[in-house]
């Protein structure tokens, strides 16, 4: 994603950085929320955010002048509540007596909703006697953009007004270089025994045996007086709004007992956590903390991960993509007629043109995706209304791949940046050291992806089938056009003698000799030869690529390899859940199943939530996979990957237009015995399914049945 890799790198360089575990998040909407374990927020990459705004940089507790200890913390399973139990050091003696340490329990409790965070501190006193409280409260709001936050200097800055209190509020405003003054608050339920600009600070009288409350919002704009009532009513909202989210489309689900039902409530859960309710409809944000915002090849692959359980959210990220498509050609924001959004923006930044991701367009692969998204959802709903209205869309986008992105004019998508601003590797691998030779050189551009070839053949294969359906001309030239690619790909990427695909080929049509985990997005595709297929599927579960927890992105003694690298050995799931997925296209069943699992024991590592990425050492008996210090936690390509690879393990196909379910060969992950699918949407119809293991077969049966589907098993 954009330029993580520099942010990242510097990160680690520092040794600053804190693993995505130890920092806690929130999200609703355009607001998320990142602080440490107890709740705090000391900068560094913590804070409110608000529009790719930091509204609030500084919120830190101290009881008696310290820091709690910390007993527990953690986010709640629905993604909504985030809570610390603490308890209090020693105190300072107040009129002649001290508090030992560990007599007052302290609770923190908070939880965003419109723009707002709402926070409950609850103290209760279990000693023997009466606590005089001294409690204090810092804060602040540096104002700073998402791309200061992650690392970007800048040389000038808007001016920051002095702070304003009222007695139990204080106000923070920031007037930009765009000319937008930008505001935020914190606002208290008591008024302080003392209040400045920075800190808050309380005098609680706590009898033994008692309980007390105090409330906090923070927020953009102006706040009101905060106050049980409120806390609770806007609890409830947060709370009703995410259990709609979770419940949409249908529902996988496995025996109570083990923890891979878990896993799956979890990962829908940070789905749902991500996916933010635009005019367009439902959108997944990519992940917190960099990149909450709208992605245009992490929003399609999420939408694919999720299509045949929740369609809504690819008709959401197709009708919001349609909308953001270019018009014009600016090499600034690497943009050309026809092509699909990479990432946008709303900070001061952004908009100033500091940097180039306001709305920008330096994605190889988003336009092919695109298309081939489309098509996939059409099959998957029978939905013609909407890809009629998205006809138009479809067939810019389509010219921009013959006459953009096919830069040299070889019957390949292939990427240069435009300006210097922009990214220099341009598909899901863009660090800029993830694309090079066997000998480890960097390729001259325009560079031709392997895998972007994949999508190209899918998406022309999606537009021939999508004209045949709506009795649009052109169908037959799409489809040679994606047997063209087939045959380009075929003859210009293999290599004979490695058994396996180039990574790329560069300006000269030279190949990229690199063994890369890009292959298996080819086979996601389908475009390989079975044979060739075969012997790529055979090489990416060996100990080249597989780790124990899952498939490298580079294989082990390439150049450049390093298991802690960003993309040249690390592991992703979502790259994993592609690989499996393609196997699972040609028969590789078993694979698919023996993938799934290793994923979900590296899930159990992670509190059962996958990060963006991990380190690719690998396995060894008894000790846990090695975290990425910095990855995005929860990410939603991350979180879809488990629906992808059950979907892959389970065979499931529907095609809503004929009214067809159809399960090839299933197999269920290791130690599931039942798992059941409900609510399972085909058009107009619903269905539920249940899938057992007999012997070492899986077995389906409908259930309940509301319409006209049929369930058909091919083993």
């Amino acid at each position: 994603m954009d330029d993580a890799y520099t942010v990242k790198v510097t990160a680690l360089e520092s040794g600053e950085a804190e693993t995505a575990e130890q920092l806690q998040a929130l999200k609703a909407g355009d607001c998320f929320l990142v602080a440490d374990g107890w709740g705090d927020l000391q900068e560094g990459a913590e804070g409110l955010f608000d529009n790719d705004t930091r509204i609030l940089s500084r919120l830190m507790l101290r009881v008696g002048r310290a820091r709690p200890s910390r007993l527990s913390s953690g986010v709640s399973q629905d993604n909504v509540f985030f809570t610390c139990h603490a308890t209090n050091r020693p105190l300072p003696p107040m009129g002649g007596k001290s508090a030992p340490a560990g007599v007052l329990h302290l609770e923190r409790r908070r939880f965003l909703w419109e723009r707002r965070m709402f926070e409950r501190i609850r103290i209760a006193n279990h000693g023997v006697e009466d606590v005089l409280l001294p409690l204090s409260i810092d804060y602040g709001a540096d104002f700073a953009d998402i791309f200061e936050v992650r690392g970007t200097r800048r040389d000038r800055k808007g001016e920051v007004a002095p702070p304003t209190t009222d007695g139990r509020r204080v106000a923070f405003s920031y007037m930009g270089l765009d000319g937008v003054e930008r505001r935020s608050c914190v606002a208290f339920s008591e008024p302080p025994a003392r209040m400045t600009a920075s800190r808050a600070e309380f005098m609680f009288s706590l009898p033994r045996g008692r309980t007390m409350d105090l409330y906090i919002e923070c927020g953009a704009d102006r706040c009101e007086a905060p106050s049980e009532e409120r806390w609770r009513l806007h609890a409830v909202q947060a709370r009703l709004a995410m259990r709609a989210k979770r419940r949409g489309g249908a529902s996988l689900r496995g025996p109570r007992s083990p923890r891979f039902n878990d896993w799956l409530e979890q990962s829908r859960a940070d789905v749902a956590l991500l996916t933010t309710d635009l005019p367009t409809g439902p959108y997944p944000y990519a992940g917190t903390p960099w990149f909450s915002t709208p992605f245009g090849r992490d929003g399609i692959i999420t939408a694919w991960q999720m299509l045949w359980l929740d369609p809504s959210l690819a008709k959401g990220v197709l009708t919001y993509l349609a909308m953001r498509q270019a018009t014009e050609t600016s090499a600034f924001e690497d943009s050309a007629p026809g092509k699909i959004m990479h990432e946008t923006r709303r900070g001061e930044m952004s908009a100033l043109g500091e940097v180039p991701f306001g709305l920008y367009y330096g994605g190889v692969d988003t336009t092919c995706l695109f298309v081939a998204l489309a098509g996939a959802y059409a099959r998957r709903t029978g939905d013609l209304e909407t890809i009629r209205r998205l006809w138009p869309n479809l067939i810019a986008a389509t010219k921009w791949m013959r006459e953009h992105g096919d830069i040299q004019n070889n019957g390949l998508i292939a990427y240069q940046r435009a300006a210097e601003t922009g990214l220099s590797n341009q598909g899901w691998k863009d660090s800029e050291d993830s694309i090079f030779h066997s000998d480890g050189r960097f390729p001259r551009g325009p560079v031709a992806l392997l895998e972007v070839q994949g999508y190209a053949f899918s998406a022309w294969q999606a537009m021939a089938d999508l004209g045949r359906r709506l009795g649009e001309k052109g169908a037959g030239e799409w489809e040679a056009r994606a047997d063209a690619v087939r045959a380009l790909v075929e003859e210009r990427f293999w290599m004979e003698d490695e058994q396996f695909y180039a990574v790329a080929l560069d300006g000269d049509g030279a190949p990229c000799r690199a063994i890369a985990s890009n292959a298996g997005h080819l086979l996601f595709s389908g475009l390989p030869s079975p044979e060739r297929a075969r012997a790529v599927t055979k090489r990416m579960l060996s100990a080249e690529f597989r780790s124990g927890w899952g498939v490298r992105t580079l294989a082990t003694g390439q150049p450049r390899f390093n298991p802690m690298s960003y993309h040249d050995g690390s592991v992703w799931p979502h790259d994993t859940a592609f690989a499996a997925a393609g196997m699972a296209r040609y028969g590789e069943r078993r694979a698919v199943a023996m993938l799934l699992n290793e994923i979900y024991e590296a899930a159990t590592h992670f509190h059962l939530r996958l990060p963006e990425l991990f380190c690719g050492f690998e396995r060894l008996p008894g000790e846990p996979p090695i975290a990425y210090p910095v990855a995005c936690l929860p990410q939603a390509w991350a979180a879809g990957s488990v629906f992808m690879m059950m979907q892959a393990a389970l065979g499931i196909s529907i095609d809503a237009i004929n009214g067809l379910v159809e399960v090839d060969n299933p197999m269920m992950p290791e130690g599931i015995e039942h798992l059941t699918l409900s609510r399972l949407q085909v058009g107009e119809a619903m269905v539920d399914l249940a899938f057992d293991r007999v012997n070492s077969h899986t077995v389906v049966a409908p259930r309940r049945r509301q319409g006209e589907v049929r369930v058909r098993l091919t083993r």
